[in-house]
């Protein structure tokens, strides 16, 4: 079984490949999340502590947080789920996908572990020496945690920090820093006050336009009712005027 070791405090990464049964059985029947004592597998892990990530079986079917079994089974997964790759033809559509379950067994062929507690000795090539960070954060308050800064520190200054150069095929020299995401800055404070704005006129100017519809609406069935009440007064003397027309024989 290959044992993918990490230390997040250098950014270094260790594979140790090992066959003995009597070494990777206190990992079996273990869960993701479950903490392991290093002194399993050897002398010179004495007092680290593993905690385990993940791992894959030996058909390449990784496994799964929340699955609590040790062998492989088919889930119904939509696209964004953990162990669901590319994206259904269709909105919300979801598919039998297989994965393993999140407890160790003698199937798995990768273990994925973080050291969470350091132990007595280093380990040569993941605690004695520290790789220096190739790309940082983007998010601004990401960089703001990263260098301790307050809200009123400039990011931009700081983003140069771990700026990398590198040259092209030509031999020309470039220069690369990231991108700062939700950075705040008086433009984009205008544009949002823009937008405000904007807003508030088009509320404004629907409210004039309703009320105007409506002074409109009311002036047209008061015309209405005026055009229909001097109808009916017509055909009214025009009834009158023809009874009176037939009496007034009958009255000779």
């Amino acid at each position: 079984m290959k044992l993918n070791i990490a230390y997040p405090p250098t950014g270094c990464q260790k594979k140790l490949e090992i066959d003995d049964d009597s070494k990777l059985r206190h990992f079996y029947d273990k869960r993701i999340a479950a903490e392991v004592d290093g002194e399993a597998l050897g002398e010179e892990f004495k007092g680290y502590i593993f905690k385990i990530m993940g791992g894959m079986d030996k058909q390449g079917f990784p496994m799964r947080q929340g699955v609590l079994t040790n062998q492989r089974v088919r889930l119904l997964m939509a696209p964004g789920d953990p162990c669901m790759r590319g994206h259904g033809r269709r909105n919300g559509e979801r598919r039998r996908k297989s994965c393993r379950g999140c407890v160790v067994s003698s199937d798995c062929s990768v273990l994925n572990l973080v050291i969470v507690k350091k132990g007595e000795q280093e380990l040569p090539g993941l605690t004695d020496e520290e790789k220096p960070r190739m790309r940082g954060p983007k998010r601004a308050t990401r960089i703001r945690k990263l260098f301790n800064l307050t809200k009123e520190d400039d990011v931009r200054k700081y983003v140069n920090t771990y700026r990398r150069t590198f040259e092209d095929k030509a031999g020309k020299k470039h220069s690369k820093a990231p991108k700062i995401q939700r950075l705040v800055t008086p433009a984009t404070l205008q544009r949002k006050r823009r937008r405000v704005s904007l807003k508030k006129k088009g509320l404004e100017k629907s409210k004039a336009e309703a009320a105007d519809y409506h002074k409109l609406l009311v002036q047209r069935l008061k015309e209405q009712r005026e055009r229909r009440s001097e109808s009916l007064a017509k055909k009214r003397a025009i009834r009158q005027a023809s009874v009176a027309s037939k009496e007034a024989p009958a009255a000779k």
